[in-house]
């Protein structure tokens, strides 16, 4: 267990007394003052007492105290004080009575000012009514009077108020108060008006510190990260000079992690050190986060080390820097490190781990997390639950992540999110579109992530409509040109078999390799694999590097095509790029040769794998038993078991369909046998390897028994097999009852037609043969002419019986054979 029953309990009265201490101290202190005050009954004694209340019951008896006396109404001074107080205590109305009594005996803005500040550290919007008041009663504005409504304009974003009072500041002639300046700043900048605020900014005769911050933060808000170091070197080199302070390096350096500008880190770094700010606990933990970021673990871990007093936000941050960088083992490493030195985790250090123990698949030690979170009760915070749903999903627990979705009472759209992918990625592909459905039923917009997680479940699915509604609502919402929504796009379009549509959304988007890597492979598998090397060749002119899946795409289809010569360029390329140690891309290359009747070549490339998988055997044995090689195809079968790797499905096919060729009929058998002690689940490939062998065999009668006694339908490759074999042995009767079945299941098939009408030929029984001919005829199917290719140069040219190939004329024909 990583939670420890001591983290609940090892440290709560430690961590309470302090706080404790200081409390007592203070209440001394405050007795102290007002038994003082009982003696002397003096004016500044009380302002005193008022300052150090930390209780809304001591402010009562301070201002007891001031009406017993008879300060109140007078005291303007002490009145603002008690007016601050009692905002800061949450009691408003108090402050609008006490002003309202102590107005009369102020001579200037000071006590209007004061009301102003207590509403907005209330949380109290008036609606600029005191300000308003204040105007028309004549009481002129002061320094400290727009700074105050300035911001509460900022926290109310009235932004129509402000540009007013932006315009009596200029005109009363504040403009030039750094104060007020830096206020409008504020404001300019909370409002979401950038442009405005920079304005500001650069028209302020005085700046101060303030001023610097508050245009470095503004700038890395709004994602102006180049500006912000921009304006740090001008504040550094300020005349006259302005020192950086503890705000300036922790807005600074977040600005480093963004721009994973190290140098500017280390710099910064060295400041902080030479000024004394490194003592700090946020200094370092923006220096972790930052080197983190920046990719510079060693340093962003000696940080970590030096920094004396670490809060749970220098733990959050080492342990995101781990998550970021995809070291999951370091994280889980640093948190229980966190657990086992009493440190309690909080909502973030649950959200940041959450995700770490999906990667790493441990199912159990989530739960425990998970279990925690609920005994902190923190398990309905937004960004925990997101990060459980995504957990639980990666995992492959969609019931659990389905629960907690369901319990969730404030859902984001990264809830939505988290929840659609979690069904696209569990192949609940239908959940994954009505969820889609849902989501949009209770008032929530899908955005470029929920598109980026349904289109997916719509290619898996086939669903082309469903498939083109979505890309509908991508138009009208204007994520059309996102990178990700447009791949995603092409690869629904290519999966579904509309590489038309695929082709339409890839020309009009932006494109990068992964672009380029969905059409290749999409038309590696149809009769255009031409289409998937002439985009192989652009995506290389184009400077793009092809990785391991364009490479697989591009082998696919020579393969396809026969093209030896052009698989063979490829496979010079992999090994300049080093990447034919790759297995996937050895694996391409040996179905590649195999296909193409280089069995050497395979062989070659297969000697050389490391670390052969079931892929690779079930290639070499499907390859020796196409050549006929069957002893061979057999021996690298026993020989795969030997070498540790399991079989599989496929492999049963590859040894299956030897043995047919072979007529290794005791083998066969013994492989199905085996296949079964396998526990692996018999396919219609299976059963129709095992017809066709009995059927090349002459067991005509025990293959049709086991096709009677399947408990699955038989398909074409099944009743195919029996019509091919009945073919070779002349058995009419049971080939009738092949093409009847064949004959419903593809009707427009030719061959089964020929096969049929050929059997009665050969028995001279012309009048069901032409039966069988008209009825082909009626029904539409015709055999397709025969096809041929060959390469000429850097080109593939197809032809049919007859045709000409253009563009070519005699003296070229004359130049290739001299």
């Amino acid at each position: 267990m990583i939670f420890h029953s001591h983290v609940l309990n090892k440290h709560p009265l430690k961590l309470k007394l302090p706080s404790i201490a200081t409390l007592l101290t203070k209440i001394t202190h405050f007795s102290s003052l007002l038994s003082t005050f009982l003696h002397s009954s003096n004016h500044p004694n009380l302002l005193q007492l008022c300052t150090l209340c930390h209780t809304l019951s001591q402010t009562k008896q301070v201002h007891a105290f001031a009406l017993l006396h008879g300060f109140l109404p007078r005291s303007v001074s002490l009145c603002a004080s008690l007016i601050l107080q009692y905002a800061s205590f949450g009691h408003p109305t108090t402050s609008l009575l006490l002003f309202q009594h102590s107005v009369p005996h102020s001579r200037s803005a000071f006590l209007w000012n004061t009301l102003i500040r207590a509403n907005s550290i209330a949380g109290v919007f008036d609606g600029f009514s005191t300000y308003n008041t204040m105007v028309r009663a004549g009481v002129k504005p002061d320094e400290c009077t727009y700074p105050f409504v300035l911001k509460v304009c900022s926290d109310f974003v009235e932004v129509d108020k402000g540009r007013e009072v932006h315009g009596a500041v200029f005109k009363l002639g504040f403009g030039g108060n750094v104060f007020v300046g830096n206020t409008l700043l504020t404001f300019y900048g909370n409002c979401g008006l950038f442009g405005d605020a920079m304005k500001v900014f650069d028209e302020m005769p005085e700046r101060d510190k303030v001023s610097w911050n508050a245009v470095i933060g503004l700038c890395s808000l709004h994602g102006f990260y180049e500006e912000a170091l921009g304006f740090f070197r001008a504040m550094v080199a300020a005349v006259p000079e302005i020192e950086p302070d503890l705000v300036t390096v922790v807005s600074v350096l977040p600005v480093c992690a963004e721009t994973e500008d190290e140098v500017m880190a280390r710099i910064v770094h060295c400041y902080a050190l030479k000024v004394g700010l490194l003592g700090h606990v946020k200094v370092g933990n923006a220096l972790v986060d930052v080197y983190g970021k920046c990719g510079s673990e060693k340093a962003s871990k000696k940080v970590f080390d030096e920094i004396d007093g670490r809060n749970v936000v220098s733990w959050n941050a080492i342990i995101t820097n781990f998550s970021f960088r995809g070291k999951y083992i370091d994280a889980l490493d640093v948190f229980r490190l966190m657990i086992d030195v009493g440190m309690r985790p909080n909502s973030v250090t649950i959200s940041s781990m959450l995700p770490v123990l999906g990667e790493l698949g441990l199912f159990k030690l989530g739960m425990e997390v998970h279990g925690f979170s609920l005994r902190m009760a923190i398990e309905s915070d937004v960004f925990i639950a997101n990060s459980l749903i995504d957990m639980y999903a990666k995992l492959g627990s969609s019931r659990i992540a389905s629960t907690i979705f369901n319990k969730m009472k404030g859902r984001s759209i990264v809830s939505w999110n988290a929840m659609i992918a979690n069904f696209a990625q569990n192949r609940l592909e239908f959940e994954a579109v009505e969820l889609v459905r849902q989501m949009q039923a209770k008032g929530e917009t899908p955005n470029n992530v929920t598109f980026t997680n349904v289109l997916p479940a719509c290619a898996r699915l086939g669903v082309l409509n469903v498939g083109k509604e979505i890309h509908a609502r991508i138009i009208r919402v204007g994520s059309a040109l996102d990178l990700f929504v447009s791949n995603a796009l092409t690869d629904m379009y290519s999966k579904c078999g509309w590489l038309n549509l695929a082709q339409n959304v890839f020309n009009i988007s932006v494109r990068d390799e992964v672009s380029y890597n969905i059409l290749i492979i999409g038309y590696s598998r149809t009769n255009d694999c031409s289409e998937s090397l002439s985009l192989f060749s652009e995506m290389r002119l184009l400077g793009m590097r092809p990785d391991i899946v364009s490479f697989m795409g591009v082998i696919s289809a020579c393969a396809n095509l026969a093209s030896i010569r052009q698989g063979k360029e490829i496979h010079g390329l992999l090994m300049r790029k080093l990447f034919h140690t790759h297995l996937f891309a050895a694996n391409s290359l040996l179905d590649l040769y195999t296909r193409c009747g280089r069995i050497d070549l395979a062989t070659k490339v297969f000697d050389r794998i490391q670390n052969k998988d079931v892929a690779s055997w079930n290639t070499m044995i499907l390859g020796y038993g196409m050549r006929g090689e069957l002893d061979t195809a057999i021996n690298l079968f026993e020989a795969m078991k030997e070498d540790g790797v399991e079989y599989d499905s496929v492999s049963f096919i590859a040894v299956l369909s030897a043995c047919s060729h072979g007529g290794l009929i005791e083998k066969g058998r013994k492989y199905f046998k085996m296949m079964r002690n396998l526990n692996i689940e018999p396919t219609h490939t299976h059963y129709a390897c095992m017809v066709d062998l009995l059927g090349r065999a002459g067991l005509m009668e025990e293959a049709a028994d086991l096709i009677r006694g399947l408990s699955i339908v038989p398909d074409t490759n099944i009743w195919g097999a029996l019509l091919g074999a009945c073919r070779i042995h002349g058995n009419i009767e049971l080939g009738l009852w092949a093409a009847e079945h064949l004959f419903k299941l593809k009707p427009q098939h030719c061959g089964y037609y020929i096969l049929l009408s050929n059997m009665y030929a050969e028995t001279e029984r012309w009048d069901e043969a032409n039966k069988v001919r008209e009825l082909m005829k009626s029904r539409g199917a015709k055999k397709n002419p025969g096809c041929s290719w060959v390469q000429i140069g850097d080109q593939m040219h197809a032809f049919l019986v007859g045709e000409k190939i253009d563009n070519l004329d005699d003296e070229f024909w004359v130049s290739d054979c001299c």
